[in-house]
């Protein structure tokens, strides 16, 4: 399988998709989150960043969810897909690029953003609506069931520095169920545009 330039981590467009739309940018993917949590500011709701990657044939899938969950009613997902062109099989390396792209994207949703998505619940914290920020780290810290246990405190430190919440297995569900779906499959560019995904959690 042969891949151009354009497939670089460093040109890959913040292009985002989930089940009913494609194309979808950043702004966008923050104006559905408010438009979803203002049907029902009296919720508890958990906006969560996860990536997952695969490593394929000549290359490593890399895919990060954007959630913002209603817990008990329901989410709103979606998704961007980022190729590396080789495979990638360092622990490490995988772990660290798994949580730059998690980063990348809770950089752009920043003070401003925050405060958009919290003033939709403010008026109603007394009636028991909440807002959380996590990033969903697909990594353990049980040395004998996770070769990530070394690396996943350097993790914790990065997520913490752009201030989110850090979750790890077994509760990064973001990241080891819903990124985790579209990993799986290898990049086929000549089906990407036909392509008919699931986006729900």
């Amino acid at each position: 399988m042969k891949f151009s330039n354009k497939f670089s981590t460093t040109n890959q467009s913040l292009e985002f998709r989930n089940t009913t739309e494609r194309g979808l940018n950043l702004n966008t993917v923050h104006e559905r989150i408010l438009q979803f949590m203002r049907q029902d500011p009296v919720a508890t709701y958990k906006f969560i960043i996860g990536t997952d990657c695969q490593v394929h044939t000549g290359h490593t899938k890399f895919i990060t969810g954007v959630v913002i969950q209603r817990l008990g009613k329901g989410a709103w997902a979606c998704y961007r897909q980022v190729i590396v062109p080789r495979a990638l099989y360092s622990i490490k390396e995988k772990l660290s690029m798994e949580t730059t792209l998690s980063e990348e994207i809770a950089m752009y949703f920043d003070e401003n953003k925050r405060s958009e998505m919290e003033n939709i619940i403010m008026p109603h914290v007394y009636q028991g609506a909440t807002f959380d920020m996590y990033i969903h780290i697909d990594a353990g810290d049980d040395e004998n069931r996770n070769r990530t246990a070394k690396f996943v405190q350097e993790m914790v430190r990065r997520v913490e520095s752009v201030g989110m919440v850090p979750v790890i297995k077994p509760d990064c569900y973001v990241a080891s169920a819903y990124a985790n779906r579209f990993s799986k499959k290898p990049y086929r560019p000549q089906y990407e545009e036909n392509e008919v995904r699931d986006g729900s959690l």
